[in-house]
């Protein structure tokens, strides 16, 4: 990495320069330095040739498809996965076949491009043993939707440590990681990478690192980057810093008129100390925003104009009177906006689910069911709205939620599929 250096411009902009990268400091958040046992089983046909009706695009009556190529991504610690796995799932009648895998190490979070041809994955590396010195990766991977097979272009170094979010600029010119960054040196950071026409991924152009800390020892004694998401706008970039307690904003112009990224006027979005944010996802009207908080399991409500989010409204997840570990991690609104899931780790092991107020876009609390499982972190809603898997990380299971779309509430009777250390889940429509 490039040495830091000053910069006297408060809010100075950050430029993208091709070669070499550039790292770019924000000291104190202020200133800008460059530098179910009871489930039911799938039956699962391993390296099974894809059933021809997925590549022919089944649809139900309602229009959405019925078939879809499901992207799982793991840890691989422990030799209990090879990595990215890919399942054809059948939304009408529940079907899964395993179709194919990629050897990549810990791809725990995935992102697939707009257009459905690439797959990215982060590398997460080093971990909690791994040396400080260790960088993360972040690889890149063909997908022949008809197939269904992943094929191998590159990886890149993430420019930081544990790289845990990827995230697609909406231009598609660039890929944004997250870097947690267990350890201290060099702290949490996030970094851009220019995106190819051939979906290759090139070296880092920019790398912003946070300074700072929280209250709480171990745990927030430096910057924790945990997702960097762009607005529906498409003109800012807001990267959620556990580390710190702030979601830190910036403005996007690919022009370069501004420099590539530069803070909003306001900097950032303080949340409350110890809190930790981790996710944040936007409604599709453009006007919420909703927070996950990992080390106080909350879920918070943000109004959301022209870069800047204002909090209307924070919900616990756990139960009144619950004692144990929380770890508030992903959430998701389901396809029509009008449910918000969250998932709850520590001893909860719980998916909690919220209706949402179409006027306000705040939240009720619906129902919290057991994830069945250990460490439930990311889950996803299948477009129709029909079904919701999740993982259980610490478990090696992933469970198939049958779920009704006009309630929102999910069947007692989901399909479980034994997996290594499942983490991530991406549905995408076959070719």
């Amino acid at each position: 990495m490039q040495p830091i250096h000053s910069c006297a411009a408060t809010n100075a902009p950050l430029q993208a320069a091709r070669r070499p990268a550039r790292t770019v400091r924000w000291a104190k958040g202020v200133a800008l330095m460059l530098s179910l046992a009871a489930a039911h089983a799938f039956a699962q046909t391993p390296g099974a040739a894809a059933p021809s009706s997925a590549a022919s695009g089944v649809t139900n009556a309602a229009g959405a498809s019925d078939v879809y190529d499901l992207l799982i991504g793991t840890y691989t610690g422990g030799g209990k996965s090879e990595g990215i796995y890919v399942y054809r799932f059948d939304a009408g009648n529940g079907e899964l076949t395993r179709i194919a895998s990629a050897q990549t190490v810990n791809p725990s979070y995935l992102v697939v491009s707009r257009d459905n041809n690439y797959v990215y994955a982060v590398n997460e590396l080093p971990g909690d043993n791994g040396p400080a010195s260790q960088r993360g990766g972040v690889s890149a991977f063909r997908f022949d939707r008809a197939s269904g097979q992943l094929s191998f272009l590159n990886r890149v170094s993430a420019e930081g440590n544990d790289p845990c979010y990827l995230a697609i600029s909406p231009d598609g010119k660039y890929l944004l990681t997250a870097n947690y960054s267990v350890a201290a040196n060099p702290g949490g950071s996030f970094a851009v990478f220019p995106l190819a026409a051939d979906g290759h991924v090139g070296a880092s152009v920019l790398t912003v690192h946070h300074e700072g800390s929280g209250p709480v020892k171990g745990r927030q004694d430096n910057s924790h980057v945990h997702s960097t998401v762009f607005s529906p706008d498409g003109k800012y970039l807001f990267a959620q810093d556990l580390g710190v307690d702030k979601v830190f904003g910036y403005r996007y112009t690919p022009d370069g008129s501004r420099g590539l990224f530069g803070p909003t006027d306001s900097r950032y979005t303080p949340v409350k100390a110890g809190s930790g944010p981790r996710h944040l996802i936007f409604d599709a009207s453009g006007k919420h925003a909703y927070l996950t908080t990992e080390m106080n399991a909350s879920v918070l409500v943000f109004d959301y104009a022209n870069g800047k989010l204002t909090e209307t409204q924070s919900l616990p997840m756990t139960a009144p009177g619950f004692k144990g570990k929380v770890g508030g991690g992903a959430l998701h609104l389901s396809p029509d906006g009008r449910f918000l899931y969250a998932t709850n780790r520590g001893d909860a092991n719980e998916l909690v689910a919220f209706a949402v107020n179409p006027a306000n876009g705040r939240l009720k609390l619906l129902k919290r069911y057991p994830t069945l499982g250990k460490t439930p972190r990311e889950f996803a809603i299948e477009p129709g709205g029909r079904w919701l898997v999740i993982g259980n990380q610490e478990s090696d299971s992933a469970f198939f939620f049958r779920r009704d779309p006009a309630t929102g509430e999910l069947a007692s009777d989901p399909k479980r599929l034994s997996i290594g250390s499942p983490v991530d889940f991406k549905f995408v429509s076959p070719s």
